[in-house]
């Protein structure tokens, strides 16, 4: 019998490796990134505290764009970081979360830098 790999599997397996090195402060916080099929969501997390500083995702209410392409993705990012200013964060770790650097999650991260945050 033929069985499929799971790639959420492989991608948990991949994003625990990145956590062992990855951490976010209160004054550098790690900014997560989480996609489904239909919608991307960012959060900064204080890692020392165990606190999430903000977040957001393209499932909000009066979002306007589908959170499932590259134009939904680069908004989130640039949401994110309308919120870290709003909060006087400036500087952060990126966490992609297990997820190829392409794609959705590169759009994410470029909207994040077009909005002030640094990294």
């Amino acid at each position: 019998m033929v069985t499929k790999p799971n790639s959420n599997q492989a991608r948990l397996k991949r994003h625990a490796r990145v956590r062992s090195k990855v951490s976010g402060t209160a004054q550098r916080p790690r900014l997560d990134v989480f996609r489904s099929n239909c919608h991307i969501y960012a959060q900064l997390i204080d890692d020392v505290n165990g606190v999430t500083l903000a977040a957001a995702g393209s499932n909000e209410k009066d979002f306007g764009v589908s959170g499932g392409n590259c134009e939904g993705a680069r908004k989130v990012g640039q949401l994110i970081a309308e919120r870290a200013a709003a909060k006087g964060i400036s500087e952060v770790v990126f966490d992609r979360g297990g997820y190829i650097f392409h794609g959705r999650v590169k759009e994410l991260a470029e909207g994040a830098r077009e909005g002030g945050l640094k990294f």
